[in-house]
């Protein structure tokens, strides 16, 4: 390691961007009163924003007088970038991505890193976080769904690229820092909201939402209370294709009992199907061609409905002292309704008559009539609610002239998932044909699958009660209970000292504890009836007609029979119940319990300024969940522990070269902790697609060393040119490693081998990036805001030496934003651009990818007068199709379609 590197590693730095109404705020305050060069704004005075150009000019100020490296987004911007939610508000940073699976922004990458390993914090906090069951946004992770967070109640967001001692470790991207509006920071009595509606082309439903806050202080001002409460509601219909993994062209062939493939006299291996036609190659080509484990034509539909209430109460009887307390509550309701039709041509391969092979994939297949599963209707309901609360108290005493003491304590507690779910499932034994591209699908059956007839439960299975008697029926599906429990307590302790020197100006000293709980608990149950059952015996609709239209979707698959969500509840309702009780192979806890303290000293003389420390972090899990020696047949009560001490040495350096250009410099040893579903070592497999998972109590956190390099050129007031070098060095980290493994289905004495997949830790992985960001006004009310983040990846290994990819890194991230605002009207264009990114290793370890997406919005305003301003929106107005595919993008794993979304809102102020 070089001289400079180990300097560098000493120590870190402090930042001076936040009001000391909260103690981490104080924390993050100027490194001495009097340097008004380096203070983002006065305690109390309020952020006045008045458009857009003042908005950008705002949030220019506080990245100029910050040492860190850091951007953000000031009110306005928040509220009026055209974005429903923070995370999308967030995507105009440079090295900035969103994931928008579902249309909405819900996550978001910082660097190039997967989004469950940045952090974020409210008002100097962390916030619990649950979801609603059934997104594949893993919701066991650290981050936060930023699409719980009304825009509204944000007085800014910051973003920290380069970490600080202050600011709690966890993040190996970034840390976002939200900061809500506080009653002293505006006049009294005011009073702002918005009403209007937002309309889905693709659900074809149009919704309220509103918002309303009112902030109250009095004549001394030194005690403010404020009070917010937010409704927003969204109608999501979201049609896909989806592909249920790779598996190889072995599954058509004949193996032994070791799961070697047979070979006849002539050395040629031997097909299930002895009528079998290979196009396009031999039966070793065939071996070796991968194939779709299933085809789904999904129909996906949810009203998102959110309620969230937030206050604020303050007091500082003097300019010496000061609390405040702030809560914040969020109730979401989530219910959803999937209806699936779908093949899998592994679990009947004996029934393949004819493959075409084509560049290593078995791209076309015949499958013959049955008299066993080849096809699948599923049609689960999910019932669902997401609660979030947070409460803190922090107060600031100003002791002496010299010394602060501060300090902050609170609980926050999320839940969710679903509650019930009900999931019926019928089969069919028709045969099918399939015939896909990397931008096309077609799926024909030989029975049309509008034919209710031809979808049933035809044959029976056998179910142990608890008490030792078994049932026999035709099992239509089932009614389960997934509940979400993510809980935190915490309190922190930090003083600063000024230092009476001439370059040296304070140091400062904090602690802190907490205890994390993070729990899923899952129940279930099976519904037979006593009876073979057809989908004819209810009432049925079709799906509608051109759902898929814009998935380049063809063949009778693109409109089957299914029920309605009141039809699939009274149809299990009407069988016989059967409680399965815990599901164990889903069911865990994870606490954590982690003790830290730092150390910083800031630092500053003349054009530079910096500040530098450590941070120790004492991190302990106990893992409790259900262990399996079996492959999942039977579970045993299993706790597991895993502790670490961890020392984070950190620095930043800001040069002010001359009054119009900046240089910054950062390097930090950081942590990311796993996600609390990988601590945890329950099993769970599936004997329909022949897949399962598990975690792994003994995996190491993520370690990177950051370094960070940044040069801004503040050419006129309101206007910046920056460009910013980010490097970081993993040398731990942690993946999803797949294995064949050969289990034995339930209810079977036959092994099958199943795809296993597992997080494991891997290391030496490297991310290099460069951001470009611009923005200034350019002429008569014109102006522009843009930028680009090119990041490049060097692969890590694992412990056998497997090289394994880094999660979600887009090469390239693009924004445009050109803007008019001239005379009280506004108008902006926002577009947005990320190529291909990496998501996971898929079955038989496939390298899963997204594919670029482009976001094009646009937002228009007008200022009738001081009071009220309309403005309308609109989003995704390229209707893009969500892609991803797994190795080779001729291997499709997702299409999907969103729609666009049109919101036309009434904003008012008094």
């Amino acid at each position: 390691m070089s001289l400079f590197r180990a300097a560098l590693l000493a120590t870190t730095t402090a930042i001076v961007v936040s009001s000391p109404a909260m103690a981490q705020d104080t924390q993050a305050a100027a490194p001495a009163a009097a340097d008004t060069s380096s203070t983002a704004e006065t305690p109390g005075e309020a952020i006045v924003v008045s458009g857009i150009r003042a908005s950008l000019k705002n949030a220019i100020d506080v990245k100029r007088n910050a040492i860190a490296v850091m951007d953000v987004i000031t009110a306005e911007g928040v509220g009026k970038f055209p974005d429903r939610n923070v995370a999308e508000s967030l995507s105009h940073i440079p090295g900035v991505a969103v994931d928008h699976q579902f249309g909405i922004g819900e996550r978001v990458s910082i660097q190039g890193t997967d989004p469950a390993l940045n952090r974020i914090f409210i008002d100097g906090h962390s916030i619990a976080s649950a979801d609603w069951g059934g997104s594949p946004g893993d919701v066991t992770g650290r981050t936060f769904n930023y699409s719980l967070l009304a825009p509204e109640v944000i007085s800014r967001v910051e973003v920290y690229k380069s970490p600080e001692p202050w600011i709690d470790e966890g993040a190996l991207g970034g840390t976002v820092i939200v900061r809500t509006r506080k009653p002293l920071d505006m006049k009294a009595n005011s009073l702002t909201g918005s009403i209007g509606v937002n309309y889905n082309d693709r659900s074809k439903i149009a919704n309220p939402r509103g918002s309303l806050l009112y902030s109250w202080k009095n004549k001394d001002e030194t005690f403010g209370i404020l009070v917010a409460g937010t409704y927003d509601k969204d109608s999501l219909a979201r049609a896909g294709i989806e592909y249920f993994g790779y598996s190889t062209g072995k599954d058509f062939l004949q193996k032994d009992s070791d799961g070697n493939l047979i070979t006849d006299d002539n050395g040629n291996y031997v097909p299930k199907n002895s009528a079998l036609q290979v196009n396009g190659g031999s039966l070793s080509d065939l071996a070796n061609s991968r194939y779709p484990a299933g085809i789904n034509h999904a129909y996906f539909k949810q009203t998102r409905q959110r309620i969230g209430g937030q206050f604020a109460i303050q007091y500082a009887p003097s300019s010496a002292f000061e609390l405040i307390a702030t809560g914040m509550h969020i109730q979401g309701t989530y219910n959803n309704f999937s209806q699936s039709e779908f093949i899998y041509p592994n679990y009947n391969p004996s029934n393949i008559s004819s493959v075409t092979l084509s560049n290593g994939l078995i791209s076309k297949a015949t499958m013959a009539d049955g008299t066993s599963t080849q096809a699948e209707l599923d049609m689960n309901y999910r019932k669902t609610k997401v609660t979030n609360d947070s409460y803190n108290l922090a107060g600031t005493w100003h002791v002496s002239d010299r010394f602060t003491l501060s300090g902050n304590g609170g609980w926050s507690k999320a839940t969710g998932g679903t509650n019930p779910e009900y999931l019926m499932s019928l089969y069919s034994n028709g045969g099918y044909t399939f015939d896909y591209t990397g931008s096309s699908t077609t799926v024909n059956y030989n029975t049309a699958p509008t034919d209710t007839s031809q979808w049933g439960r035809f044959s029976t299975s056998t179910q142990t009660l608890p008490d030792g008697s078994t049932i026999t029926g035709y099992q239509i599906g089932g009614i389960a209970t997934s509940r979400q429990k993510d809980e935190e307590f915490y309190g922190q302790l930090d003083g600063k000292w000024d230092v009476d020197d001439a370059f040296f100006k304070d140091v400062r000293m904090g602690i802190k504890a907490s205890t994390h709980e993070n729990a899923l608990t899952v129940t279930g149950s099976k519904v037979f009836y006593t009876s073979p059952v057809s989908l004819s015996d209810f009432t049925t609709h079709l799906t509608p007609s051109g759902l898929f239209n814009g998935l380049n979707d063809n063949g009778n698959s693109n409109q089957f029979a299914t029920l309605t969500e009141q039809g699939v509840i009274d149809a299990l309702n009407a069988g016989l119940y059967v409680d399965t009780g815990i599901d164990k192979s889903s069911t865990y806890k994870v606490r954590e319990k982690v003790a830290n303290a730092y150390v910083q000293l800031d630092f500053g003389s003349g054009p530079i300024h910096g500040s530098g420390g450590y941070r120790m972090v004492y991190t302990s899990d106990k893992s409790s969940y259900y262990a399996t020696t079996d492959g999942g047949n039977t579970y045993t009560p299993t706790v597991s522990n895993k502790d670490y001490l961890k020392f984070l040495p950190s620095l930043n350096v800001s040069w002010d070269i001359t009054d119009t250009f900046k240089l910054r410099g950062a390097v930090a040893k950081v942590i990311a902790r796993p996600r609390y579903a990988q601590l945890a070592g329950a099993f769970s497999r599936s004997d329909t697609n022949l897949t399962a998972s598990t975690g792994n109590p003994d995996l190491d956190p993520y370690q990177s060393t950051n370094y960070e390099l940044s040069g801004e050129w503040y050419f006129r007031p309101g206007s910046l040119l920056s460009v910013e070098y980010f490097r970081r060095e993993i040398s731990s980290y942690v993946v999803t490693k797949t294995v064949s493994e050969f289990l034995t289905p339930l209810g079977s004495t036959t092994p099958q081998e199943y795809q296993v997949t597992k997080p494991v830790n891997a290391s030496n992985a490297t991310v290099n990036g460069v951001s470009v960001g611009f923005q200034t006004a350019i002429w008569g009310g014109f102006g522009i805001l843009t930028n680009y983040t090119y990041a490049n990846a060097k692969s890590g290994v694992d412990a056998d030496g497997n090289v394994v990819n880094l999660p979600y890194l887009s090469k390239h991230t693009v924004n445009v934003i050109p803007y008019f605002e001239k005379d009280g009207f506004q108008a902006r264009v926002s577009w947005n651009w990320r190529s291909d990114y990496f998501t996971g290793v898929g079955r038989l370890n496939s390298v899963d990818k997204t594919a670029g997406y482009h976001q094009l919005d646009a937002s228009i305003g007008y200022k009738i007068n001081e009071h009220f301003t309309v403005q309308a929106n609109a989003q995704n107005l390229l209707d893009s199709t969500y892609y991803a595919y797994s190795g080779t993008k001729a291997a499709p794993t997702a299409f999907y379609k969103n729609g666009r979304v049109f919101a036309a809102t009434l904003q008012f102020a008094y």
